[in-house]
């Protein structure tokens, strides 16, 4: 009788660890998506990053000169120079 003991605890145990590896935490579906989600926010954090680098050069631009203060003003505000005349093109359908 004691010899059938061991044997039914080791796979007792064999099934308890094989259980933990499919379900419980740190199981293999647990683990892809978490790899699947690692990949999503690396897109999204390479995608931040070069909204930022923009962003970036656009601050350096507005700091080294006028032209582009200029251009945003007259892009964005519709505002013109002293003596020039502002012709508005729309297109018909």
């Amino acid at each position: 009788m004691g010899s059938r003991i061991v044997p039914v605890i080791l796979v007792a145990l064999l099934a308890v660890f094989h259980a933990q590896l499919w379900f419980g935490r740190g199981s293999i579906p647990e683990v892809t998506l978490m790899r699947q989600k690692l990949a999503a926010q690396k897109l999204a954090n390479a995608q931040a990053q070069v909204a930022n680098e923009r962003l970036a050069s656009e601050v350096a631009d507005l700091k080294q000169g006028l032209d582009m203060v200029e251009e945003k003003a007259r892009m964005e505000l519709g505002m013109v120079k002293p003596n020039e005349i502002f012709v508005q093109v729309t297109k018909s359908k």
